[in-house]
């Protein structure tokens, strides 16, 4: 037999847990925050590694967990086979916005700042600049649905456009297999 006392304490315990409960159901259905030009916390879906392949070049990025206000990654080229290229890269919060850090191999480290965060239908498109570099002179990373990620450099040479798309899918650090998030 169930005592009154023991019912009503149950009830409340059920009541109290469907309250906590209710604003985390809530969070899942709500839209995402506006992105901060100023919070590298934007980029943290960076995290994991990224991996393509056009014209047999096989390019590869793998990013760090956000930490310390910083994504830490680096990124490698390979051309039938062999290493085409590599960098260090970071993505730092500094005084005046948030800045892309590229260090490739035998140069000097080139910062861009993220410019803008703009959306295309359920895309996000993060576009880092620097006017003075000699090219690229644009970063744009796309976060796409299925798991997509276009990296595009971009600007003059010699006057003229160029532009170069890498596609990415999130794939298994260490297996390479599409990871679907």
């Amino acid at each position: 037999m169930i005592r009154i006392p023991m019912l009503l304490r149950a009830s409340r315990m059920l009541t109290a847990a469907l309250l906590l409960l209710a604003p985390l159901a809530h969070a899942q259905n709500a839209p995402a925050p506006a992105a901060d030009l100023n919070s590298v916390a934007a980029l943290a879906w960076l995290d994991g590694c990224w991996g393509g392949t056009v014209n047999q070049r096989d390019f590869r990025e793998q990013w760090s967990p956000l930490r310390g206000g910083m994504l830490v990654g680096m990124s490698s080229t390979v051309n039938q086979g062999k290493l085409q290229s590599f960098e260090f890269l970071r993505i730092e919060s500094r005084p005046d916005g948030v800045y892309y850090v590229a260090l490739p191999s035998g140069t000097n480290e080139t910062g861009f700042k993220l410019s803008s965060i703009t959306t295309d239908d359920k895309d996000t498109i993060f576009t880092f600049s620097n006017p003075a570099h000699d090219f690229p002179q644009r970063l744009i990373y796309r976060r796409a649905t299925e798991g997509w990620l276009y990296a595009t450099v971009e600007g003059k040479i010699n006057g003229e456009d160029k532009q170069v798309i890498y596609p990415m899918r999130h794939i298994g650090c260490e297996s390479g297999e599409f990871i679907r998030k």
